[in-house]
């Protein structure tokens, strides 16, 4: 339930692995969140814990997928992935930035992240048109980057290849169960029957689980990005500020943005980014966005004059405690749930379909699941509909 980047990477792994699969989407594949992020795949931004470790599992598995998909389609139709390994650079521009920055990538080494202190020099040479005004940085060689969208295409796309399906337009109403067990979602087209259930609807996956009848407490998040006019080679790595890992694990509601700068093979820039809970209110603001190009000047002064083509803004799925939500639903056999990812959902798919599918095997699983487990305080609902027995 759900094809934007996590739904279809499980599609992919579970159809790989023999599975009969079925696609719903409310709309289209790959149409809302999904299609409104930068791609990031990233280890720089977490700190030791569950959640680096699936970045991490996620990290190495991403290129495994992208050769096993070469191997089976065109490499035009893979060139729209743009796999972009280019390496991360966090930037301090403060003694206290720095004095965060240093210990954090300490912390990330002693758990196996590549995390390498740059000198001025060596962030002169890696980024000549970055400020003057920096105390630190360190270099992420593991950072990568895709094109959302074509990525998650791609997923599905070889999905479909090992036999899944794709129903579009399917917007799933309610449950249908049998002594405890979900046996069937209802939709406008009648009753779609399965044996397992993944909830992969992202922002909307709280809603899904609440037409269900098992509440799930995932939030939207919004957050936006500017897009420049195409520029010469200006900005060589993803290039953001040490206040953005701070902004990610903050749980605040009101607006907080950090410099996030990086290029595109198309030559534009893309310029982030905000975190505010505003429900799904997806309209662009002008405060907002503002807030974000004078971080990104703060970086990169000479991006001063360079003219804004677009902005566009997307809804992260949000969980409490900032951690993914992998698994079984103990409160309704058959029913499973991947998100929960906030902004990290585009590195942390692939990751997380090999754990939906071990899970669902029963096999050994890569990296502890548990703290990805449905029952957290941080997740269960209070108040929860019935669920209505029907027999089908």
């Amino acid at each position: 339930m759900g094809a934007g980047i996590i739904g279809a990477a499980c599609a992919r792994e579970l159809a790989v692995a023999g599975f009969d699969v079925l696609v719903l989407d409310r709309a289209g594949a790959a149409a809302a969140s999904t299609s409104h992020g930068e791609g990031n795949i990233l280890v720089s931004d977490k700190g030791p814990g569950p959640e680096l470790e699936l970045a991490q599992l996620s990290r190495r598995l991403w290129p495994e997928t992208l050769a096993a998909i070469a191997g089976r389609t065109s490499s035009q139709e893979l060139a729209t992935v743009e796999w972009d390994p280019k390496g991360g650079i966090v930037v301090a521009t403060t003694a206290e930035g720095a004095e965060a920055l240093l210990p954090f990538a300490a912390a990330q080494r002693a758990a196996g992240v590549r995390a390498e202190p740059m000198d001025s020099d060596a962030l002169t040479e890696a980024e000549p048109f970055l400020t003057e005004r920096r105390t630190a940085a360190v270099h992420y060689p593991d950072d990568a980057q895709v094109q959302p969208a074509g990525a998650a295409t791609a997923l599905l796309a070889d999905a479909l290849r090992a036999g899944a399906r794709l129903r579009t337009g399917c917007e799933v109403l309610g449950a249908v169960t049998r002594g405890g067990r979900l046996t069937a979602v209802r939709t406008a087209d009648g009753p779609v029957e399965a044996d397992v259930f993944v909830n992969a609807a992202g922002p909307w996956s709280g809603d899904v689980a609440r037409r269900l009848g098992v509440p799930l407490d995932i939030r939207p998040r919004r957050g936006e990005v500017l897009v420049t006019t195409p520029q010469p080679p200006t900005v060589f790595h993803k290039v953001y500020d040490a206040d953005y890992v701070g902004a990610v694990g903050s749980g605040a509601g009101d607006l907080q943005t950090s410099a996030v700068v990086e290029s595109t093979r198309a030559g534009t820039i893309l310029l982030g980014s905000s975190r505010r809970r505003v429900g799904f209110d997806d309209r662009l603001r002008p405060e907002v966005l503002a807030a974000i190009a004078a971080k990104a000047l703060k970086l990169f002064p000479s991006l001063a004059g360079v003219h804004a083509m677009r902005a566009y803004g997307g809804f992260r799925p949000y969980v409490p405690d900032h951690l993914p939500v992998i698994g079984p639903d103990p409160r309704l056999a058959g029913l499973w749930h991947a998100t929960g990812h906030e902004g990290a959902g585009i590195g942390l798919s692939v990751g997380t379909a090999r754990l939906v599918r071990e899970l669902l095997t029963g096999g050994q699983t890569e990296i502890d699941a548990g703290p990805f487990r449905v029952d957290r305080p941080a997740v269960l609902g209070t108040d929860t509909p019935g669920v209505t027995e029907e027999e089908s």
